[in-house]
């Protein structure tokens, strides 16, 4: 039976976003191995986030 898991993603700044997606290329590769089903969502953290909301780790992220 598959195991489903829901994560959310905060790739911040400076290398974080290049780190990210070879992180979610790792847990895809885990997941066909191991019959696990990964839902990614992304929001903002930091200086990226602060630019697009005010906030440095805005509430948003909580919806998911």
């Amino acid at each position: 039976m598959t195991q489903n898991y829901r994560i959310t993603l905060l790739p911040g700044d400076g290398i974080g976003p290049e780190i990210m997606a070879v992180a979610v290329d790792v847990l895809k590769v885990v997941g066909k191995q191991f019959d696990l089903k990964f839902e990614f969502q992304e929001a903002l953290i930091g200086g990226a986030a602060i630019d697009a909301t005010g906030e440095p780790l805005p509430s948003a992220i909580s919806t998911f």
